[in-house]
């Protein structure tokens, strides 16, 4: 079995289409063709079968792609383990990331990473909450940032950067706009912006609200944080949304307000891979930002 098989069988599976796969590899059709037939003549079954110019992965096919993805992992990790022993100050962080952090944390971690870096590079995958989390224990990526940090899952380590506050998100000409601070129960009666089921955030605000005796009124539910801002914006409902989305971020006609019956929190921070350790300038990148959040936390206070 050869390394050049196994790209040909993952780009044809890909694509279900042996031509489409031959003009992405830049070969000849014939030549992916061939190798696919000595890969299952080796193997001694049939991975795909035949539609026309179209073809479509056989049981035992989908087994064997899912186990060459992860060796194909496992042997770019090798590469870039070496590449970066070499120069680990050059090497590439790939990095998860949802909607929630991407316009402030994230941002601010890679350019002080960077000031310090230069010749570091990101690769940035953007999910949502259990999509990362899956993300890093399958090894698609190594790191992510998330918010609430998981602390008791079985194959991920979870670190805790920094604690933020849930604030209330209130169209411009809401009644409590101009408040200091409300108490949620407040909010008991007023038409709620949330994230679709499934999203973290979601529940977030769902169980403060269900503590504090009540189920929120239901009226728009978004996938995107900007989404969200964007309706409470049109003031189609009320919102609770982590303070950290909204600096320097904060839309047209709303306001945010400081919620001080119960205070709302959540944890922001990183979770790996309890089973694999993180590549050279991973390792830089995750010590980096531990240190520069505990020195920002400590400076704020």
């Amino acid at each position: 079995m050869e390394l050049r098989q196994i790209k040909y069988f993952i780009e044809v599976a890909k694509r279900e289409h042996v031509t489409e796969a031959a003009n992405e590899l830049h070969v000849a059709q014939s030549a992916v063709s061939r190798a696919l037939a000595n890969l299952e003549e080796e193997l001694g079954v049939q991975l795909f079968i035949r539609e026309g110019r179209n073809v479509r992965l056989t049981p035992i096919g989908r087994i064997f792609l899912e186990r060459m993805q992860q060796a194909m992992r496992v042997i770019g990790d090798a590469r870039q383990i070496i590449e970066e022993y070499t120069d680990p100050e050059r090497g590439t962080v790939n990095v998860g990331f949802p909607s929630s952090l991407a316009t402030y944390m994230l941002p601010t971690a890679i350019s002080a990473f960077r000031n310090e870096y230069p010749h570091a590079k990101f690769h940035l995958h953007q999910g949502s909450y259990r999509q990362l989390m899956d993300a890093v224990i399958r090894g698609d990526i190594n790191m992510a940032l998330l918010g609430p940090v998981p602390m008791d899952d079985t194959k991920l380590k979870g670190k805790i950067l920094f604690t933020e506050q849930v604030v209330a998100l209130l169209p411009a000409n809401h009644r409590l706009a101009k408040a200091k601070s409300l108490a949620l129960t407040e909010l008991r009666e007023e038409p709620f912006v949330v994230f679709a089921k499934g999203f973290v955030l979601r529940d977030l605000l769902m169980d403060a609200c269900r503590q504090n005796g009540f189920d929120p009124i239901i009226s728009f539910e978004g996938e995107d944080i900007d989404a969200i801002k964007g309706l409470v914006s049109a003031g189609l409902g009320v919102s609770l949304v982590p303070e950290i989305t909204l600096i320097d971020n904060l839309p047209r006609s709303t306001v945010k307000v400081p919620i001080s019956e119960p205070q709302v929190r959540r944890s922001v921070g990183m979770v790996i891979p309890k089973e694999r350790d993180l590549l050279p300038t991973e390792k830089i990148f995750a010590d980096f930002i531990e240190d520069f959040f505990a020195r920002l936390t400590a400076f704020q206070k």
